[in-house]
């Protein structure tokens, strides 16, 4: 964009750096002095000094200084500051001139060079005459030079070069042209910033020394251009805080100064360049708040301060620009890290200087409508053209060169203002600063305000006659104001986007905004609706509409070529719109009679259109597209009409809308059985308006209708606790209606019924028999019948593996048979005909299982006088318990029935199992066996003890076996075996199948002792009767054993034998010990212990022998002789 005179100055934008330019490069044909340039301007990071370098011939003229003044007693200054005093001190006063000259120490024409070198320097001094700009002199040379104080030559030639130069010794630099030049360079950088350093200090304290001069009586401007200059050369200086500190004081001192007509413009501008300045340091120093706080202190003081009446629009431009270069000032520092938040952010400013930037354009309007004759324009042309090249800052009259004293130059002075502003292109301008707003807004996710700028910038496009951009503005923020509800706003934004179409002859477009400015979301009066609506129907019959009001008028003639244009051509004629992104002036409502039907029921839903349009109007075609395509012929509306008959007042006719009333169209047809479980979607409902000789329009709903409002509407609807007027039996409250876009089509009401019989639970692993009992109630034959029977699909896949199925209870079944018996045939059914199927189910855990009995079968119906063909079911589910039939505990005891953990190898123990019968249901043990492993052998012959028993719930049958183990080496277990159970429900029917449960017995740990010690002893004694026990001592091992054995006395027995004796025992022999027992008391007695100590093996302890031998004994009393008489009788 070509900068305007509101424009910020670059000088004043960028950031002052001190000003260095470089004598004696040639970076054009030298490549020694190429790269020394490169070194300096080249990649400059961050983190070096700040220095502006510039290189210029030795001779170069630098801008002429000015005599000093002595006194300021009779000054009158013309202006606070001079249009290039800036740009001087920044690009052409330096800080310092550096001479580079190619020097070296052993240089053999030493004297030649350091005159030529001095008479450089003299032609650079004679050019910055009056300056107090520093000269440097830097020696070019191909040697790294030795440390200080070692080459002497050097020392005393850098002092004759100093001496021939008038230069002191810190002036003079040697920069070595090696491999570490860019080293060089940075250091070399740094004494050159103190040497600007040192000049712009010098410059502030020259500027202070003048304010002892001035008086505030007439010297005003010269108080705040000081101020100015002192923070300006501070800032140069690269010292921020003094330059924000004299800111602000200059700021403050302009707005101490006496403000009229004639300076207004001068003060303002020079208060937005400080302003401008103080707000840029304030963000530098990561201080935003106080940057915000000055620029809101500059808008409240300036922002009245509007100068001549006739020139307004300036003071809006002007205010403008200074909310444009804030909003630039507050991005850039956002990029360099400040966090700003959704309520305080740049679009605001940008958005605040669109809207003076308005003001601007509505202020020129009003103040440079008046025309001008060419002459005038030439007149005006010359002395406006001075104003770009006035001394001071400032765009006023008396700067552009007419005399004010003279009423007539000020009035050609205005009207010259007021043409150059009546060229401006304001839109371009709203337009960029709306879109940096929106930006902005849309960056920190503010929609509505990004919306509400966006609307503008549309608006702006129109004026500026891009209707096209326009349009795609308008169109897209349309979408968030429908879905809103802000009828207002969108009647607004759809009566300028009308006007676009139009003028763009776009017919779809105009079309659809047509439509939607006519329906209920418009708030347009009703001669508006009323002449929109008839233009709407001159489109649809291919004539051309009248122009939309307030329309540029070239525009419109342009426009009405392009409608003839339209008109003439023979192009596509059919619109379809989509109906769901807009709110047309018709409503549509499809709903189904009922959320599902039966395949042998016609379908039924209804339509329902209501218009909202002025006028009655016809429309000529009423369509509805399901999901499957062959029901769209059933549901399709149609009438003929004339096109003069489309606005009809009156409301006959089928397809004929009147405004406000809700028409309601039936539809009914036929299901196909194919479709039966699926669902049947309304997928769109069209609605035809035109015809094909003219125009037409097709209105197409997705679904069962309802637009880019009916949501909301339906929410609010909801919400509201408004009664709602009672209206004829024939009509109904539109908003009452719901859209019911799909329904379900199901098989046909079963008429049969399933009866289940059963005995729960069942039993783990039995062929468990459930009787399905199926009896047709149909009138007709019950066709091609079909069983499907087991468990139900969906349960844990556990289930399904420990659950069969089959239809013969004798068979064997194993895990191959299936979980589900799918489609078993069972024939036809005859009317009153009833069937019994048995199903038998083995479960192999227990456990809660769903099953499922399914019967299907066809049969002929008649619907609305067609016959088809139905397919019915009915499906019953029972749970079934599974649960163990019996529980089986096992226990090994020893010959005295004492519980053992461990045995003895070949001493013989018992193996004895507990069956406990938990079932419900009376049990029949029809066997049991036991299945010995090879490491066991029985002591006796292994019958089942238990064959044929009935259990009830609750008892129990006990077995036991008498066992020996052989000695083993497996020292962890060894397997016992398994113990095989044949049972069944107890039942009169022979046929029910016998269940084998296989139980495996545990593991047992074997032992080897090296002494088995055996009793013989009659089962009870009497009191004074003798009793014989026989001991049997056999050792078990392949050794001799050395035996002792004593025989401890009891109170209850005297005893004879051997109480104490050693004998020896050869291998796998055995020796008898015989004892008489005297009882002297009857009881339980306890008998006389023997004690047996193995000198081989002592840990063979008594606790072990008493396993094997008893240690009491029953003795019965001493019985009396019987009387003979009694004997006799």
């Amino acid at each position: 964009m070509i900068p305007t005179q509101w424009d910020f100055p670059v000088e004043l934008c960028c950031r002052p750096m001190a000003f260095v330019t470089l004598t004696g490069l040639d970076v054009v044909y030298n490549a020694v002095h190429r790269a020394v340039w490169d070194a300096f301007c080249a990649n400059r990071r961050a983190d070096r000094v700040p220095i502006s370098f510039k290189v210029l011939p030795g001779d170069h003229e630098y801008p002429k200084c000015r005599t000093k003044r002595t006194s300021y007693e009779w000054y009158i200054p013309k202006g606070i500051l001079k249009t290039g005093w800036m740009n001087k001190h920044l690009n052409l006063v330096p800080a310092l001139v550096v001479v580079f000259y190619e020097l070296d120490w052993d240089e053999p024409q030493w004297k030649e060079k350091q005159s030529e070198c001095a008479t450089r320097v003299e032609i650079v001094r004679q050019s910055l005459q009056g300056r107090n700009t520093k000269v440097a002199v830097v020696l070019i040379q191909k040697k790294t030079p030795l440390p200080p104080g070692e080459d002497v030559i050097a020392s005393e030639r850098a002092a004759a070069l100093c001496n021939a130069c008038d230069l002191s010794g810190k002036s003079l630099f040697v920069l070595p042209h090696t491999d570490h030049l860019v080293g060089y360079i940075i250091r070399l950088e740094n004494a050159f910033y103190e040497h600007a350093q040192t000049y712009y200090y010098t410059e502030i304290r020259r500027v202070k020394s003048h304010k002892e001069f001035l008086n505030k009586t007439t010297h005003q401007l010269l108080f705040v251009r000081h101020q100015f200059k002192i923070a300006f050369f501070s800032e140069l200086k690269q010292d921020t805080q003094n330059a924000l500190k004299n800111y602000r004081t200059a700021y403050n001192l302009v707005h101490e100064l006496r403000a009229h007509e004639t300076n207004m413009l001068e003060i303002k501008t020079m208060a937005g360049f400080i302003n401008y300045k103080i707000c840029r340091l304030c963000f530098q120093h990561n201080t935003p708040l106080d940057a915000i706080a000055q620029f809101r202190k500059h808008i409240d003081l300036c922002k009245k301060k509007i100068g001549s009446a006739e020139l307004a629009f300036e003071h809006a431009a002007w205010m403008s620009k200074q909310f444009q270069a804030f909003g630039d000032l507050f991005d850039e520092a956002i990029k360099l890290g400040l966090t700003a938040i959704q309520t305080q952010n740049p679009g605001f400013y940008y958005q605040q200087a669109a809207y003076y930037a308005q003001e601007r354009k509505q202020l020129a309007s009003m103040l440079c409508n008046h025309d001008v004759s060419w002459e005038g324009r030439k007149c005006f042309a010359t002395p406006f053209g001075s104003a770009q090249n006035s001394i001071f800052m400032d765009f006023s009259l008396s700067y552009a060169g007419f005399d004010l004293s003279d009423p007539e130059k000020e009035k050609m002075g205005i009207l010259s203002l007021q043409l150059k502003e009546k060229n401006v292109l304001h839109s371009e301008l709203i337009i960029t600063l709306l879109s940096n707003a929106v930006a902005q807004f849309k960056k920190y996710k503010c929609p509505r305000m990004k919306s509400h700028l966006m609307v503008q910038m549309g608006e702006e496009y129109y004026y500026a006659k891009d209707y096209a951009k326009a349009l795609k503005l308008l169109d897209y923020v349309m979408c968030e104001y429908r879905s809103e509800g802000w009828c207002t706003l969108l009647t607004s934004i759809l009566t300028t986007a009308l006007k676009c179409s139009y003028l763009m002859a776009q017919l779809k477009d105009y079309i659809t905004y047509s439509l939607e400015l006519l329906g209920r979301a418009s708030t347009l009066k009703e001669d508006q609706k009323s002449r929109i609506e008839k233009n709407l129907i001159k489109v649809l019959m291919n004539e051309s509409p009248d122009a939309e009001p307030d329309c540029d008028t070239a525009a419109v003639k342009a426009s009405q070529k392009l409608w003839a244009d339209r008109v003439s051509l023979a192009g596509s004629n059919v619109f379809t719109i989509e109906v769901q992104d807009f709110i047309p002036f018709v409503q549509c409502k499809a709903k189904f009679l009922a959320p599902s039907f039966h395949v042998d029921v016609p379908v039924q839903f209804d339509v329902y259109l209501r218009a909202d349009c002025p006028h009655p109007i016809r429309f000529s075609k009423l369509c509805i597209s399901f999901n499957n395509q062959d029901y769209n012929q059933y549901c399709v509306v149609e009438e003929a009409y004339q096109k003069s008959d489309i606005l009809e007042q009156s409301s006959q006719g089928t397809m004929c809308l009147v405004p406000g009333k809700t028409r309601k169209f039936t539809f009914k047809f036929v299901a196909k059985t194919e479709d039966v479980g699926k669902k049947i979607e309304i997928t769109s409902v069209d609605l035809i308006l035109g015809s094909e000789s003219g125009r037409c329009v097709i209105l197409n709903w997705r679904g069962g209708g309802g637009d880019a409002a009916s949501s909301q509407e339906a929410l609010q609807a909801a919400r509201s606790f408004r009664r709602r007027p009672k209206l004829p039996d024939n009509e109904v409250h539109w908003d009452s209606l719901t859209i019911q876009a799909s329904t379900m089509i199901i098989s046909r009401v079963p008429n049969i019924s399933v009866q289940l019989r059963h005995e729960p639970p069942a039993l783990t692993n039995e062929m468990y028999c459930l009787i399905v009992t199926v009896q047709s109630h149909e009138e007709t034959v019950a066709k091609d019948v079909k069983l499907t029977a087991g468990l139900k699909p969906g349960q844990d896949a556990n289930l399904t593996q420990k659950t069969q199925v089959t239809l013969h209870g004798t068979d064997a079944c194993d895990e191959s048979f299936p979980a589900l018996l799918p489609d078993i045939p069972v024939g036809d059914l005859q009317p009153g005909e009833k069937l019994e199927k048995p199903i038998y189910i083995r479960c192999g855990t227990v456990g809660a299982r769903m099953f499922l009995v399914y019967i299907s079968y066809l049969i002929d119906t008649i619907v609305e006088g067609k016959e088809i063909l139905c397919k019915c079911h009915r499906d019953e589910t029972v749970t079934i318990e599974t649960v163990f039939p019996f529980d089986v505990a096992v226990k090994f005891v020893s010959t005295k029935l004492e519980h053992l953990d461990r045995v003895f190898a070949d001493i013989p123990f018992l193996l004895m199992t507990d069956i406990l019968s938990a079932s419900p249901w009376p049990l029949t043990i029809v066997s049991s066996q036991l299945q010995l492993s090879a490491s066991m052998t029985p002591v006796d012959q292994l019958e089942s003890y238990v064959e044929n028993v009935v259990l009830q719930t609750g008892e129990s049958a006990s077995e036991c076996f008498c066992l020996r183990c052989p000695p083993v080496t497996n020292a962890s277990g060894v397997a016992t075996g398994c113990y095989i159970i044949s049972w069944k429900r107890t039942s009169p029917v022979e046929s029910v199948p016998v269940v084998s449960t296989v139980i495996t017995l545990p593991h047992v740990i074997v032992e080897s002792i090296p002494l088995h010690v055996n009793a013989d002893l009659p089962s009870f004694g009497r009191v004074r009767e003798s009793l014989p026990v026989r001991y049997h001592l056999q050792n078990k091992t392949n050794l001799v054993q050395d035996v002792e054995v004593s025989v401890e006395p009891s109170d209850a027995f005297m005893f004879s034998g051997l109480k104490q004796i050693r004998l020896r025992i050869l291998p796998g022999t055995q020796q008898e010990m015989l004892y008489n027992f005297y009882p002297l008391m009857a009881g339980y007695q306890q008998l006389p212990s023997l004690h047996v100590n193995l000198l081989r093996f002592p840990n063979f302890t008594n606790q072990l022998l008493r396993r094997f031998i008893p240690t009491h004994i029953f003795v019965k009393p001493q019985g009396r002789q019987a009387d003979n008489s009694i004997a006799a009788a």
